[in-house]
């Protein structure tokens, strides 16, 4: 092994970065910080101590804490030696606790939670002693990554709150991914709890919504300075439960809508929604529409959405069309036909589908 550090050290130090940057940040520092001087210098960087990831990360997509003899020396060494330096951390939930205590991060603005279970962000949330209190101005931007043992009707109530307790935990949260990689995990709701929720200081958020409602619910106005909105909507459908908020939407630049359920509503809510949208620069849909007289094409699009959208320069899309074989449709358009009408659209790669 001390011939390896000899060699190492006869490498120039662009040549040394090459080769530390093909490994994590987590296996450089562990392997070679205060081996010897020059080496905790280059491995110091801030290519190597900016982000980084206290957790394995498999390609299946599986998260698993660190060794315990690797999380400890990062614990109690090398984390105190570079905190000053450190700006993300991704995290898995049963180290999360014992590597943000370890130190303190002066400069830290990103989380990300994986495989979090809602106690735990409960108990993150609203522990302003040793939690909050540290990170409460500093996090700019969040991702949390749900992982649950609860039942769904338990986790419909408490999903909402946790929500609401970011926006107090971090008042100047700017960037927000909050849901689960999990389809058995529940998403976000309103439906039975609406908590208050308000931030002048949110400018992207990505979530996964139970409803379309709960989307009329964030575009309310309690997020004013929004400018980037993701949601993927279980279902697209009427409700008892009516929203009258029909103000613009002027702060808002870009939208994604995605769901992979059949929607009849097309006309009746995802349209009025993107009319609000004054100043949208960005949309992108992917949907399955049924009950319309007519599919879904070019004309339909410049028609129903691109002419009421100025500013609008990027528009993608993938809609599948649904249109009952007992409609009195004189002529059916092949998807040929439909592909045809988008010659002349002026923005970026389309795709419709009958």
């Amino acid at each position: 092994m001390e011939d390896s550090f000899i060699q190492l050290n006869d490498l120039p130090d662009e040549m040394l970065m090459m080769i530390f940057k093909k490994l994590s940040n987590i296996e450089v520092l562990d392997s070679l910080i205060d081996v010897n001087r020059r080496l905790t210098q280059i491995v110091s960087d801030s290519t190597f101590t900016n982000h980084l990831a206290v957790m394995k990360s498999l390609p299946n997509g599986h998260i698993y804490p660190l060794d315990d003899s690797i999380l400890d020396r990062f614990c109690l060494q090398i984390l105190p030696e570079i905190h000053r330096k450190i700006k993300w951390f991704d995290l898995e939930s049963t180290s999360m606790e014992r590597v943000l205590l370890a130190t303190n991060y002066p400069n830290l603005t990103g989380l990300s939670l994986y495989n979090i279970h809602e106690e735990t962000l409960t108990h993150l949330f609203t522990d302003e002693i040793r939690f909050t209190r540290n990170f409460k101005n500093q996090i700019l931007s969040l991702i949390i990554d749900m992982n649950t043992n609860e039942e769904e009707d338990v986790l419909e109530d408490i999903i909402p709150i946790i929500f609401s307790y970011i926006f107090k935990a971090f008042t100047n949260l700017q960037h927000l991914k909050f849901g689960s990689s999990s389809s058995s995990c529940p998403r976000l709701s309103f439906y039975n709890t609406c908590p208050f929720l308000n931030s002048s200081n949110l400018l992207e958020l990505h979530v996964n919504l139970e409803t379309f409602n709960d989307c009329l619910y964030l575009c309310d106005g309690r997020f004013n300075q929004l400018h980037t909105l993701d949601v993927n909507i279980l279902r697209i459908q009427s409700s008892n439960v009516i929203l009258n908020n029909a103000e613009n939407l002027p702060a808002l630049k870009c939208f994604s809508l995605s769901s992979s359920n059949h929607t009849f509503e097309y006309d009746e809510l995802i349209l009025p929604l993107l009319h609000r949208m004054l100043n949208l620069e960005k949309l992108h849909l992917y949907l399955f529409i049924c009950g319309r007289e007519t599919f879904i094409d070019g004309n339909e699009m410049k028609f129903s959405i691109a002419n009421h959208l100025n500013h609008l320069n990027t528009f993608t899309f993938n809609i599948y069309s649904f249109i009952d074989f007992n409609s009195e449709i004189n002529l059916w358009p092949s998807n040929e036909h439909i592909q045809k009408s988008f010659r002349n659209f002026q923005y970026s790669q389309t795709s419709s589908f009958c």
